[in-house]
């Protein structure tokens, strides 16, 4: 029980650290997709990918932590679950899946801008 106790509060602690007070909780940036290479490989957290999951990679949220990402083109939403590390290119601070992409953007558009929020 106390082991579980100091386990969430070092996850509320990192997640304070990676999205600080001062921007509201809010990470900005932008968020890409999946390529289809990767479908039916491990992730991070050994979970089998798939494109037809709500989940996505960050760099530094814990594993489960479940975030808003909003698409500031058009202010759709999706509601995914950090299960893998990524995106491993400059500028980009979210890769969803194809599923979750397609509920806030064209997949043709690629990378879009968004804000990332902890649920």
């Amino acid at each position: 029980m106390k082991r579980s106790y100091m386990l969430i509060v070092l996850l509320v602690c990192v997640a304070g650290l990676v999205f600080g007070s001062e921007n509201g909780g809010r990470e900005k940036g932008k968020a890409s997709y999946y390529a289809k290479m990767f479908e039916g490989r491990k992730t991070a957290n050994g979970e089998i990918f798939s494109n037809n999951e709500l989940t996505a990679a960050h760099k530094e949220l814990p594993m489960g932590t479940m975030v808003r990402v909003t698409n500031l083109a058009n202010g759709k939403t999706i509601d995914v679950r950090i299960n893998d590390r990524g995106p491993f290119i400059s500028g980009r601070i979210i890769d969803l899946t194809e599923k979750a992409f397609d509920k806030i953007a064209d997949r043709k558009s690629g990378v879009v801008n968004v804000t990332v929020q902890i649920l």
